[in-house]
Formats: C-alpha cells, structure tokens, sequence
C-alpha cells in the first residue's frame, strides 16, 4: 500500500487500483500504463512537479499525451516564470521516485493544478506513487483532495 492509496481509503474517496508489469526499459511511464492497462492515453495523467520563479514547488497534472505549458502555468499561477523541478528536489518533496510519483500522499501538499482536459472524463488515471501501480478516480475527487483547480494548462 502506498501514501496515496492510503489516503483514498481513509477518506473513503471511490478508486479502482490498476497493476501492469513495469518495464524499466521504458521512459514514458504514463504511455506504458495506457499502452500496458489498454487505455485512452487522454484518460492517463502524469503528476509533474514545477518550480516557479518565487521559489515556490507547484503540482501540475496533465495527459500523458500533452506537455505541459510552463508559461500558463506560471500565469495560472500568478507568477513570472516557471520550470521543471530537478529530480532530487522532485523526490525530496513528494516522497516518490521519477515515474510513480502520485499526486496523492506527497510528503508536503502542494499547491496543484490539474489540466482543466481532466474535466471531460468520467474517470481519470493517476500514479498510485509506484510504477507499475495507478489509480483510478473521478477528476473532481482528486481536486477535493489535493486542494487542486482546473486550468488550460497543457
């Protein structure tokens, strides 16, 4: 069990966990669990962690299928400028290595943005905070508990 399944289950938030076999050849963990769970890759969300020009770690959760505009989200955001966090700094505030880190059970919560796509899906699947592992939930319920909004941020 990890940090975020654990959350889930105390809030008592509806979630389906989906297994794959991760393949640590692969370097786009989002498309393999699409490819791997037989899943519209628009429906698979990646958890990206962004620094901006204040100093400031922000969450950023958007399709695996997109990349993420490092200008609105600073916008959003009300600030200058923004860029990915370094891995280490990605690890140290989350909890999680690169590829399962969840947006859930982070070691500090973070101000999150989730891409407003997320909106016109049913479900959503998000990292269960291990590779191989993703959650699937409903976008309004992960917003509830991350404190997130929904933003064009892709």
């Amino acid at each position: 069990m990890t940090p975020a399944v654990t959350i889930l289950k105390k809030q008592k938030i509806p979630y389906t966990l989906h297994k794959y076999q991760h393949d640590p050849n692969i370097e786009s963990y989002g498309l393999e669990a699409a490819e791997k769970l037989d899943l519209p890759p628009g429906r698979v969300f990646k958890t990206l962690i962004v620094c901006l020009d204040t100093g400031e770690l922000v969450v950023a959760i958007v399709p695996v299928t997109s990349m993420l505009n490092l200008k609105e989200l600073a916008r959003a955001c009300n600030a200058k400028r923004s860029a990915m966090a370094d891995k280490a700094i990605v690890e140290k505030s989350t909890g999680y290595v690169l590829g399962g880190v969840s947006p859930l059970g982070q070691k500090k919560q973070l101000r999150t943005l989730i891409d407003a796509s997320a909106t016109m899906v049913p479900t959503m699947y998000v990292s269960a905070g291990r590779r191989g592992l993703e959650i699937e939930l409903k976008p309004h319920d992960l917003a509830s508990l991350t404190g997130g909004s929904f933003f064009a941020i892709t």
